[in-house]
């Protein structure tokens, strides 16, 4: 499953500025996949919604979409600061 495309998929529906969307997605040592959402600053507070509700809900569909491949994934939303310049592709 690509969990950094159905992450995408989610957030550039939710936000005022898709362009701006930046999703990395990376294994850690112990084989959990991290995905980072990075927004436009004033959109930071769409994708985490009011009391994190959305975030938490984003984290809930993709939860439900790792069990049946027995994945682990976990989903966060970037500090305004910790954007990555753009991977050159």
């Amino acid at each position: 499953m690509d969990y950094k495309a159905l992450v995408s998929t989610i957030v550039n529906s939710l936000v005022t500025k898709p362009e701006a969307v930046q999703i990395d997605a990376e294994k850690d040592g112990e084989g959990v996949l991290r995905v980072l959402i990075h927004v436009a600053e004033e959109d930071t507070g769409r994708v985490i919604g009011r009391r994190g509700a959305t975030i938490n809900a984003i984290r809930q569909i993709v939860r439900v979409s790792s069990v049946k491949g027995g994945d682990s994934v976990e989903v966060d939303v970037a500090d305004s600061g910790e954007r990555k310049a753009p991977a050159a592709e």
